[in-house]
């Protein structure tokens, strides 16, 4: 029978995330991760309404903890321990954008999030096809969200550091850095569905991102021309993941 260890530190870590998150708010101390990683005027940022999303990923990520705990022999740990360490990078990240602030550092601490949610939808991607339990859905549904959204605020990130090392303003070059993040999506997207999962989750994730690139520009910065070519990009992105699909290589053996 499988230990109970591993998804109680899922549920745990699960908990914790929001609560790191919400420590600026609640303390007042630091800076909120909103603030501190958000640059109001620039094109390529989503909309503040579309970073609740965080909040389906965290309850997902808490019903896949409790899943362990009532049935562990069925839940599946191959999903659950990069899932775990996802988790923990992403608390240290709000912990360090809160307390420190320093956007390179930020940008840096976004890789081991990406590495381990990555890893974990690879995992539920193999794991398709076999006894799969409520467990198992819940599990790929949370890996590929996080790893949609994970993709999403890394490409975001880009500019965000450019224009932090650069002294650059939130709008100078706002179609370089538009662009800079529509290809850093677009490339994840095609790294991922050729590589690493079919998951569709992810793709909803990813397209919830530039979604919010698209309201962000039509509602608050004025640049409606981004906005409809960021909605268009959306509409291409989903096109082609419907109609020709994605097939993962298989690691050599």
């Amino acid at each position: 029978m499988q230990s109970r260890t591993l998804p109680l530190l899922v549920l745990i870590v699960g908990i914790l995330q929001p609560l790191a998150g919400a420590l600026a708010p609640l303390t007042g101390i630091g800076i909120p991760v909103g603030d501190a990683n958000r640059a109001a005027q620039a094109p390529e940022q989503p909309m503040p309404l579309f970073f609740s999303i965080w909040g389906v990923i965290f309850a997902v990520y808490i019903a896949f903890g409790l899943a362990g705990l009532r049935k562990p022999e069925s839940w599946p740990q191959a999903i659950g321990l990069p899932l775990l360490l996802a988790g923990v990078g992403n608390i240290i990240w709000m912990l360090s954008a809160q307390l420190l602030n320093l956007q390179l550092l930020n940008f840096i601490l976004l890789g081991p999030i990406f590495l381990f949610a990555w890893l974990a939808a690879r995992s539920a991607h193999d794991l398709r096809g076999g006894a799969a339990s409520a467990s198992y859905y819940i599990g790929a549904t949370a890996s590929g969200l996080l790893a949609g959204w994970i993709s999403a605020a890394t490409a975001v990130s880009i500019p965000l550091t450019i224009r932090n090392l650069t002294g650059l303003g939130e709008t100078d070059f706002p179609w370089p850095m538009f662009w800079a993040t529509l290809g850093s999506a677009g490339v994840f997207a095609w790294l991922f569905a050729s590589r690493i999962s079919a998951s569709l989750w992810y793709f909803a994730a990813l397209g919830w991102g530039i979604l919010g690139i698209a309201f962000h520009n039509w509602v608050e910065t004025g640049m409606h021309l981004i906005g409809h070519i960021a909605f268009g990009c959306l509409i291409l992105l989903l096109l082609v993941r419907l109609t020709r699909g994605a097939k993962p290589v298989r690691p050599a053996p």
